[in-house]
């Protein structure tokens, strides 16, 4: 049973889905609903070739606590009439640690796809859900040596652990080709991308504006193309326009995988807040700049295209002008992210038997 909850996590399922498909596994996929908005739900089925949901939840938006807790006592009985013999749940959201919780008040197995990712900074929601899934767990897959180095820090035993690659990068080699094809006209020939939606930067008004200022500075030297999450409408809303007026920086509704994917591959800078998009603008070669303190991905800025800039919006500024100068970093591809690492988790959950535990081998 794979439980997937919001956006990153489709692109996440897909592989580890179609490899189980190879192997006649029997599987269904829950969808919670967190994220139910078209355009960031049902398009990505489509576009990444998934069945739809044999289930939804549709818990809907609300609080951590609301959507954690809605989950849970939806998901409980879902899980208990099945009686699946793995649960797989995906990345960070608050819908990765209610089916844990959940897995584990029952006796389910439960595997984490992107374990031991860790941003150290337990004021991020996400950073809880890692932590808490993880320790709860029956098997760990992790896209990162890092990853594998935090589990074994935390005392998670070694057995548990399988450094897998990233299968986010699965997915992406998959779609590129389609997204090259994609028609580019109705976008500016060069331009930043933004994504942006993490409470710390979109739900503090104050903190919100210095950042739309910024990237309005920013446009009048980069057409700026913004692709707005819900979360970052409602704050659009409450600002004051007359600072927009007559800025090349473009308000555009959520994108499907193939587009986006392809604007981040021609972009000459993306600027975000998400750890799926550090990790997709490494493998792309694309500059990225992070608007965080700090980031669970450290192998996107040791290895890859990424650099973290806080909220330091004159930094932010001068990074844009060295990438416009020519001047930016230069990254590789981290190993195993070869778009194998769906086979790879497919290959335990075929073989791997958890101890004590009869018929628990698919």
């Amino acid at each position: 049973m794979h439980v997937v909850g919001a956006r990153p996590n489709f692109m996440k399922v897909a592989p580890v889905y179609e490899a189980c498909m190879k192997r006649a596994m029997s599987q269904m996929i829950v969808h919670t609903g967190q994220h139910y908005d078209e355009n960031m739900s049902k398009i990505f089925f489509q576009e990444l070739g998934l069945p739809s949901p044999e289930i939804n939840l549709e818990v809907g938006s609300g609080s951590h606590a609301e959507a954690t807790a809605k989950v849970m006592l939806r998901l409980e009985k879902v899980v208990l009439e099945a009686r699946p013999h793995w649960v797989i749940v995906y990345g960070d959201v608050d819908s990765t640690l209610a089916a844990a919780l959940v897995c584990a008040k029952v006796s389910v197995p439960l595997a984490h796809v992107e374990a031991g990712l860790r941003s150290f900074d337990r004021s991020m929601p996400e950073e809880i859900n890692r932590l808490l899934t993880d320790r709860i767990a029956d098997l760990l897959f992790t896209p990162s040596q890092d990853a594998n180095e935090n589990l074994l820090r935390e005392g998670i035993e070694n057995n548990k652990i399988f450094f897998v690659g990233n299968v986010m990068i699965d997915t992406l080699m998959k779609c590129l080709p389609l997204a090259q094809h994609l028609p580019r006209d109705k976008f500016p020939a060069t331009y930043a991308l933004v994504t942006l939606h993490r409470p710390s930067n979109v739900d503090d008004d104050a903190v919100f504006t210095g950042i739309i200022e910024a990237l309005v500075r920013i446009s009048h030297k980069l057409p700026v193309i913004f692709p707005t999450h819900p979360r970052t409408k409602q704050s659009i809303a409450r600002l004051d326009t007359s600072t927009l007026e007559h800025s090349p920086l473009y308000f555009i509704e959520p994108l499907g995988y193939l587009e986006f994917l392809s604007l981040e591959q021609h972009a000459k800078v993306v600027i975000t807040d998400s750890g799926g998009v550090q990790e997709e603008t490494t493998f792309l070669g694309s500059p990225c700049l992070t608007l965080r303190k700090n980031t669970e991905r450290p192998i996107t800025v040791e290895l890859g295209t990424n650099v973290v800039v806080g909220s330091d919006y004159v930094r932010l500024e001068q990074e844009v002008d060295a990438i416009l100068a020519g001047n930016f970093k230069v990254g590789q591809i981290p190993p195993l992210w070869d778009g194998q690492s769906g086979e790879r988790i497919a290959e335990v959950l075929a073989y791997y038997q958890l101890p004590n535990q009869e018929g628990s081998k698919l």
